[in-house]
């Protein structure tokens, strides 16, 4: 399966916690990323989602890690998934962007 997810923290943190003066909420995404990354899972991270590829039981354990992390960061947490759960695939992480490259090359012909 791949899974997009997106977590961000949002309202007070607990009293003591480590959050952005700003109001930023990089700091939070950054340990989440972390987890991800760690987890050894193939994976990639852009400016909205992370996605990962794995079997059900450990991508959600990766993302149920990742966002309890967050959480640390404010008094609640907002959390998007999007997954395309495809049995007997692996590789779709870059194997469905080549294809969609590989469409638009033809398209261009």
């Amino acid at each position: 399966m791949l899974l997009a997810f997106s977590v961000a923290p949002s309202g007070q943190p607990a009293e003591g916690s480590a959050a952005a003066a700003d109001g930023s909420v990089h700091d939070a995404v950054a340990e989440a990323v972390k987890i991800v990354r760690d987890s050894g899972l193939p994976n990639r991270t852009d400016s909205m989602f992370t996605t990962i590829e794995g079997e059900w039981d450990e991508v959600f354990d990766v993302v149920k890690r990742a966002t309890e992390a967050v959480g640390k960061y404010g008094s609640r947490v907002s959390l998007v998934i999007k997954a395309d759960i495809r049995p007997g695939y692996s590789g779709e992480l870059t194997g469905k962007v080549e294809r969609l490259e590989d469409a638009l090359s033809a398209q261009e012909s």
